[in-house]
C-alpha cells in the first residue's frame, strides 16, 4: 500500500473516532436518535455499524516495514549506512603501512619488511637454522651457518630496503660490526636521557644483540621486531633505559 493511501486510511479512522455519530447514522440507526443497546447482545445496531465502518476503514493498513532502518533487525546499522569493508585499513592484514599511506621513507620501508618476517621461527628451536634464516645470512658477508643470526636478520631487512649496513653495504654477521659501522657513519646514537629512537631504527643491546624500532609508545616504551628472540622473529616491547644505543637507519 502506498503512503498516501495509508496516511488516507488514517484520517478516516481519526474522523470515525472524533465523530462516531456519523457513522451510526450512516449505518441505519432511527432519525429519532441512537437506539439504546440491546441487554441480550450487549451492542446496537448502530454500534455494530460503527464497528464495521471502522473495521472497513482500517481493513487493508499495514504498519511501514523497518526492514533497512537503521537499529532494527532487519538490518544492521553498517549495513544501512553502507559502510565499507575494514578490509585494507591501516592495521589489518590486507595492508601495509606503506600501501596504506602511500609514504615511502626508509624507515617505513625496514618496519615494513621486518613486520612481513614476524613468526620466522628456527627449525628445530635453538638451533639457529631454518630456511628464512638461510636468506638472512645471504645478507651479510661472512655469515657463518648455525650462528647466532640477529645481526644477520637487521642486515637482510635493511637491504632489502635500500638501506644496508656496512661501508660497502656487505651486512654485518656480529652486534659489534653494526655498532662499529654506526660510529664510523656518523649513525651511532648512544642511549641516554631524552633520547627517542624513530620507526625503523635499529636498538642495539651491547654486543649481546640488536633489533629493529618498531615504534615508540606514548608511555616511553619502545616496541621492536627483532631476530633471533626466543628462537624466531618476535614483536617485542622494550623499556626505554635497556638499549645502550640506536642505529640511525633514515
Amino acid at each position: 500500500m502506498s503512503l498516501q493511501a495509508t496516511l488516507e486510511q488514517v484520517s478516516a479512522i481519526r474522523h470515525a473516532l472524533a465523530d462516531p455519530a456519523a457513522l451510526i447514522g450512516a449505518g441505519g440507526a432511527p432519525a429519532g436518535g441512537v437506539q439504546a443497546p440491546s441487554e441480550a447482545s450487549g451492542a446496537s445496531a448502530g454500534e455494530s455499524s460503527f464497528a464495521a465502518k471502522l473495521q472497513q476503514a482500517s481493513a487493508g493498513y499495514e504498519s511501514p516495514s523497518v526492514s533497512g532502518v537503521i537499529g532494527s533487525p532487519a538490518s544492521s546499522a553498517l549495513e544501512a549506512a553502507g559502510s565499507p569493508s575494514v578490509s585494507g585499513v591501516i592495521g589489518s592484514p590486507a595492508l601495509s603501512p606503506l600501501e596504506a599511506t602511500g609514504e615511502d621513507t626508509p624507515g617505513q620501508r625496514i618496519v615494513a619488511i621486518a613486520e612481513s618476517q614476524i613468526g620466522q621461527t628456527e627449525q628445530p628451536p635453538g638451533s639457529n637454522e631454518s630456511p628464512a634464516i638461510a636468506e638472512y645470512r645471504t645478507a651479510a658477508a661472512g655469515a657463518i651457518p648455525g650462528a647466532p643470526w640477529c645481526a644477520y636478520f637487521a642486515s637482510w631487512v635493511a637491504r632489502q630496503a635500500g638501506e644496508p649496513i656496512g661501508e660497502g653495504g656487505q651486512g654485518a654477521g656480529a652486534v659489534s660490526e653494526v655498532w662499529s659501522w654506526a660510529q664510523s657513519s656518523g649513525r651511532a646514537i648512544p642511549n641516554g636521557p631524552g633520547v627517542v629512537p624513530k620507526p625503523g631504527d635499529l636498538i642495539v643491546f651491547g654486543d649481546e644483540h640488536v633489533g629493529i624500532v618498531r615504534d615508540v609508545l606514548p608511555d616511553g616504551q619502545i616496541q621492536t621486531i627483532e631476530g633471533n628472540y626466543e628462537n624466531k622473529v618476535a614483536a617485542n616491547v622494550r623499556s626505554p633505559t635497556e638499549a645502550t644505543g640506536y642505529v640511525e637507519m633514515s
